[in-house]
């Protein structure tokens, strides 16, 4: 146990590293002015329009298998389930009546940075199999991150027209992915090239806003704020565990366990802050909840993470 532990924990601190080194850069070029509150806003765009359905697509690109697309549903219906019960949470914890603040951490606890955070590590731990089911929760996540955050975050129930629904880029992402998966069809090099690339983005382009956000916020509200430390205590120790120890008693394929506890011990994810900047919403609080959980989860993730391989040897 006690060189597993170490083993996550080297594994964890090097993602939130890279993470914070990016921010970092975001911060920089945000002070010199080479980042402008018009850019950050283009950049939002790029992340959520061009960036995210190639993120989904890219993680399906695996052969099909009638075992793969039982375990596919199950991982998806559970990760729902998941999101759901979070939803429920928040709502009865979070009632403040400032509605562009309560929003915030209602969003930040719901919504953990199962991308950049968790598939790397999940691909670390557990292999493909890590990969596949940590590809999973990202998929579902967007559904519910582009449906009902979307909804809840703009407070405009027109965001979900049945047109904008259609054409939302979470969910055509889902959408083709699962087809490319289900088809066991491979994108030809000229076409997955590409896609891959602009998944890549997916580290790089949301950490810069996170910077440039950053270097307008006034820091010490991540440490004085009572609701950002429930919302970070429910996101990074609360859900995860809860999830462990619901899942475990079901004699569920450990390898899915696992990963969706690392997927529900990332920190915010970095969306709070754009769908704030978007939104009008609270943008300094969100950012003082991703990057104060961000760096927290550096001891948060790899506690939890040894926690699952203690209780599904």
């Amino acid at each position: 146990m006690g060189g597993q532990m170490t083993e996550n924990f080297i594994l964890i601190a090097q993602q939130v590293l890279v993470l914070f080194i990016l921010i970092a850069v975001g911060f920089a070029c945000g002070k010199t002015g080479m980042i402008t509150e018009h850019a950050s806003k283009k950049m939002t765009d790029i992340v959520l329009y061009v960036v995210t359905p190639c993120v989904i697509v890219n993680a399906f690109q695996r052969d099909f298998s009638f075992e793969l697309l039982g375990q596919m549903l199950l991982a998806a219906g559970i990760a729902a389930a998941i999101l759901t019960l979070s939803i429920v949470l928040v709502k009865l914890v979070f009632r403040n009546k400032d509605i562009a603040r309560r929003k915030v951490l209602q969003f930040a606890v719901v919504f953990s940075n199962c991308g950049f955070m968790s598939l790397p590590l999940q691909n670390a731990l557990l292999g493909e199999d890590g990969l596949f089911f940590g590809s999973i929760f990202v998929a579902v996540f967007n559904v519910f991150c582009w449906t009902y955050g979307l909804l809840d975050m703009s407070g405009d129930k027109k965001q979900l027209s049945a047109k904008k629904l259609a054409l939302n880029p979470g969910i055509i992402g889902v959408v083709v992915g699962t087809i490319l998966f289900i088809c066991s069809l491979r994108l030809p090099v000229v076409l997955a090239e590409p896609v891959k690339h602009l998944a890549n983005l997916n580290t790089p382009l949301p950490m810069l806003i996170i910077g440039f956000y950053l270097s307008n916020a006034k820091l010490k509200k991540a440490f004085t704020d009572g609701g950002a430390y429930l919302a970070m205590a429910l996101r990074l120790a609360v859900i995860p565990v809860a999830v462990l120890f619901a899942m475990a008693p079901f004699g569920l394929n450990r390898n899915m366990v696992i990963a969706f506890v690392i997927a529900c011990s990332a920190p915010t994810a970095a969306t709070t802050t754009m769908f704030a900047a978007k939104f009008g919403r609270d943008v300094e609080l969100s950012v003082s909840v991703v990057a104060a959980s961000t760096l927290l989860s550096i001891v948060t993730m790899p506690l939890a993470v040894s926690l699952a391989y203690v209780v599904c040897p």
